[in-house]
């Protein structure tokens, strides 16, 4: 039985086809999933980075009250927080969190010297993130997916 070259030329460009879309749709695939985990990463940062804020104003509540000689370290812990929190791009934002976690150290230290502060236990408790990584693994696995063949589309 002979076969016609150009019948098997035909098969086997068609065999490459496929698997060169089968390895494109790979690609695509392993490309969403890094876009969506820096995604999810970059939200939890901005998270993170939103509650620390929120707990600045509390903080400076409760240490105002003893520490009424320390109000630069206080002025200076808020200037930083609203430049923290106007940070437009991300070198400013991370030049403003330096400079607020500077400001927090000095604040920390500060109350290091007050013992009957320390004792009420008043000072907020730093969070971790409530979110686990399997919850982030199935975000990126529901928006995966296969480019739609245009053959199928009628």
């Amino acid at each position: 039985m002979t076969h016609d070259p150009l019948t098997i030329a035909f098969f086997v460009l068609l065999a490459v086809l496929a698997l060169g879309t089968l390895w494109l749709g790979s690609v695509y695939n392993r490309l969403v999933r890094l876009r969506n985990r820096a995604d999810a990463l970059w939200a939890d940062i901005d998270g993170q980075l939103k509650r620390r804020h929120d707990l600045i104003p509390n903080l400076v509540a409760v240490v105002s009250g003893y520490a009424t000689h320390e109000r630069g370290t206080l002025d200076e812990v808020t200037m930083a927080r609203n430049q923290a929190i106007g940070a437009s791009n991300p070198a400013e934002q991370t030049q403003a969190e330096n400079v607020l976690t500077g400001a927090l150290r000095r604040l920390f230290e500060s109350v290091e010297s007050y013992p009957d502060l320390k004792a009420r236990s008043q000072l907020p408790a730093p969070r971790r993130g409530t979110r686990s990584a399997r919850a982030r693994d199935l975000d990126v696995t529901v928006d995966i997916h296969i480019p739609p063949d245009p053959a199928l589309r009628g």
